[in-house]
């Protein structure tokens, strides 16, 4: 087979494999952080998780996107291992239905859809509909490739290389390996299923051997699930052990099935098209091995658990909890990660504050260690979520879902400078306690009272940012806060100049007493822009009587 025969073939392969990817990412585009909650909606029915994971695969074409979903949401917290696994199950199910699309011969509307998909997409420009356009223009293309790639492959046949090489897979093992190390380049079953369709129109693999091929097809899809759960948290790395499980167990069982039983035969007699044949046997790998692990999930969860054991707990370690970076491919997954990761980030600052301003309220230096260690990964979090969002920002994201990635840009900044703030209030409390600097009753109490107020203010900031829900009840509440913080600064700074005045206060002590107000009234300014960033301001200021403010 010359070179010129080759690049029709290359060509098709090219077409089939963008046709998969564009009709897949259609779809999940289209469905946006619906499919979000569809997945995260799942309950311990484990049934329903299978059914689940039946109708996502199918939608989106791709069992390796379902299961890389899967293993975000185990990461973010949002699914359990046995949801999980039921998930994973239905996923297997799911990915079949490719094969059979190949197998009903669509090429006849392939231009047809092409045309009408390309057309929409140049020519509307709402998004829900530019993505349904892609998802009939990626299945026009998947059939016009299969076609051109179907075609190109006629010449192969009188090919005494590819005759031998194909004798070579009457080895069960061998062919199991091509299966593993096709699917682990191309990086979608879907897709090496439908090249092996392709070849076997021709002619050139019959289905004794297409059995072998088609095992190692389904375990090599594990393989690329296993390679983005690499980083991940422990049960996230378990979710992946379980799909190869899976797949190994029924891969195994079903070698023995065909060695030892009848059973291509009785695929030969289902239709005398080996692309029907093909896909019955991926229809059938995959049910009956979900209909005979099914009953031994937890199993198969216990197993991945003694594979993979838990760590130990590793405070202010550097790394994401939530958000993995593989996980790009599935927008709706990887927005609703970052978000978590930036409430993880609030809630760290908010403590780190607090520890802070209590030790230099206390005049306790012991705190001094676990601040700045809290504080590394507050920076930490701030570039790495700061670079991932730049990245998530650049998918093609829904309305709501790049509005609230927007805010997060905005939210990140405020908390880091409350981080900074709590850095500022240790190092007072070192100068504090080397110079011996004397605060009076009174200023300890003030610095107290207003400690409680921006805690208050932060904590109602944060709790409604992670609901990403403001009422206008809570914005005044909120800003009622902010304007006592204010107050309360205004309120002791004067009640300062009365004790320098009355040489009650020393000059240095004084200067770091001031200086504590300003940075607990900063706070509480990124606080209130941190609920801000949610909902609306209240039309007029907030005002706080007298009160108000001697309620603290």
């Amino acid at each position: 087979m010359t070179i010129a025969q080759l690049l029709p073939m290359f060509a098709g392969i090219g077409l089939f494999l963008y046709g998969i990817t564009a009709m897949g990412e259609g779809l999940e585009y289209a469905a946006g952080s619906k499919m979000k909650k569809i997945l995260g909606a799942l309950t311990k029915n484990r049934l329903l998780a299978v059914l689940m994971g039946t109708l996502v695969t199918g939608l989106i074409q791709s069992s390796t996107a379902t299961t890389v979903m899967v293993v975000g949401f185990v990461n973010a917290g949002l699914m359990n291992l046995g949801q999980a696994v039921g998930v994973i199950m239905g996923a297997n199910i799911g990915t079949t239905v490719t094969s059979v699309l190949i197998a009903m011969d669509l090429t006849a509307i392939a231009p047809v859809a092409l045309f009408i998909g390309v057309f929409i997409m140049l020519f509307v420009k709402k998004d829900f509909v530019k993505h349904i356009a892609q998802t009939v223009a990626g299945f026009g293309m998947l059939f016009w490739g299969m076609e051109t790639m179907s075609s190109s492959m006629e010449p192969l046949r009188d090919s005494p290389v590819f005759a031998e090489m194909m004798t070579s897979f009457s080895n069960p093992l061998i062919g199991i390996l091509i299966g593993i190390v096709v699917t682990v380049i191309i990086q979608s079953s879907s897709a090496s299923v439908g090249i092996l369709q392709a070849l076997a129109l021709q002619g050139l693999v019959p289905i004794n051997l297409a059995i072998y091929i088609l095992l190692g097809q389904n375990i090599g899809t594990c393989l690329t699930a296993m390679l983005s759960a690499a980083g991940t948290k422990t049960n996230s790395k378990r979710t992946a052990i379980i799909h190869l499980l899976f797949n190994v167990i029924g891969s195994v069982l079903f070698l023995l099935i065909t060695i030892f039983t009848p059973y291509t035969s009785l695929l030969e007699r289902i239709s005398d098209n080996v692309s029907v044949q093909i896909s019955a046997a991926h229809i059938i790998f995959n049910v009956v091995s979900t209909i005979i692990l099914f009953p031994f999930a937890n199993l198969l969860i216990k197993i991945a658990c003694i594979l993979i054991p838990d760590k130990e707990p590793e405070d202010s370690k550097l790394e994401f909890k939530f958000y993995d970076a593989h996980l790009l491919t599935a927008p709706p997954v990887a927005v609703e990660q970052i978000g978590k990761e930036v409430v993880r980030m609030a809630k760290l600052a908010r403590d780190n504050f607090d520890r802070a301003a209590v030790a230099l309220i206390n005049n306790d230096t012991s705190k001094k260690d676990k601040v700045e260690s809290v504080e590394e990964v507050i920076n930490f979090l701030n570039h790495g979520i700061t670079k991932n969002l730049v990245k998530i920002n650049a998918l093609d994201l829904d309305y709501k879902d790049a509005k609230y990635i927007g805010r997060l840009f905005h939210v990140v900044n405020d908390i880091e400078r409350i981080g900074d703030h709590a850095v500022n209030l240790i190092e007072a409390e070192v100068v504090r306690n080397s110079e011996k600097l004397a605060i009076s009753e009174s200023a300890v109490n003030e610095l107290e009272t207003m400690r409680k107020c921006v805690i208050d203010l932060l904590d109602a900031s944060i709790a409604s940012f992670e609901k990403q829900e403001l009422t206008l009840d809570e914005a005044k509440q909120i800003e009622t806060l902010e304007t006592i913080s204010d107050n309360l600064k205004e309120k002791y700074q004067d009640a300062h100049l009365q004790r320098l005045n009355e040489e009650h206060c020393e000059t240095r002590a004084g200067m770091m007493f001031v200086n504590t107000l300003i940075d607990f009234e900063r706070v509480g300014d990124h606080a209130k822009n941190i609920a801000f960033a949610v909902g609306k301001k209240p039309e007029n200021r907030a005002v706080a009587d007298e009160t108000m403010v001697n309620a603290y």
